[in-house]
């Protein structure tokens, strides 16, 4: 919401949509990791040219997950993933409520089978999985991102796919909108979605929903919900 705070007048209160986006990303990120491990980039190509080639590829079952970030968005993915008998780990900046501390990830990352990333965009976390971190993910895991795109460096990410030790499923993509001809597109084992995490036909009820508990709570007088600047 950065970009938004100079536009605001004096005395104007800013909130977010907080939530409104979690059934959505959540649903994605899972139907990423089971695509991506399932073979179905592997698949699809094969479709296309009238193939039909059996393969075997891992089960999202029995894996090992880490989610770091575990806000709203990470929660509800962990939620979600309950009906696939995995292992989550979740890894938060403080390390409270049971979870890692994101500082610990570089230690243990090499035993995950799936790493979804659903932590915001910030000094920290810019550039987090470079060729370093990315390196240290044990051969055949996947990175799912549903954050923001420069948390991953694309150029060590590119090198990791075409040499077949890492499958990758990406909501978002640095640079964003990636560029017709960006090696990106042409990396196996690979998924692509165009930003589209809370772009779904659960947005507006939800986002309809809020704004009217919003208007209800304006109303009445009482603390507005989600306030990210007060006026």
């Amino acid at each position: 919401y950065d970009d938004a705070l100079e536009y605001l007048g004096p005395g104007i209160t800013l909130c977010n949509a907080h939530g409104v986006h979690d059934t959505s990303t959540a649903e994605l990120a899972v139907g990423l990791a089971v695509s991506v491990r399932r073979g179905f980039p592997h698949f699809m190509t094969n479709q296309r040219r009238g193939v039909w080639d059996r393969r075997l590829f891992p089960s999202l079952a029995d894996s090992r997950v880490a989610i770091v970030g575990y806000g709203s968005i990470g929660r509800t993915v962990h939620r979600v993933l309950g009906g696939f008998q995995v292992d989550v780990t979740a890894f938060t900046r403080s390390g409270r409520d049971g979870a890692l501390r994101v500082a610990e990830l570089p230690a243990v990352i090499h035993e995950f089978d799936v790493v979804i990333l659903t932590l915001p965009l910030n000094a920290d976390s810019a550039g987090m999985f470079d060729a370093g971190l990315l390196g240290r993910m044990r051969d055949g895991a996947t990175l799912i991102n549903v954050a923001r795109g420069p948390i991953v460096d694309t150029d060590a990410l590119v090198a990791e796919l075409r040499a077949g030790r890492l499958s990758a499923g990406l909501d978002v993509t640095d640079p964003e909108p990636l560029p017709e001809g960006h090696p990106l597109w042409e990396a196996p084992n690979c998924v692509i979605t165009p930003h589209v995490g809370g772009n779904s036909t659960a947005f507006e009820p939800r986002g309809r929903a809020l704004v009217e508990q919003q208007l209800q709570r304006l109303a009445a007088g009482a603390e507005l919900l989600n306030v990210v600047h007060a006026g």
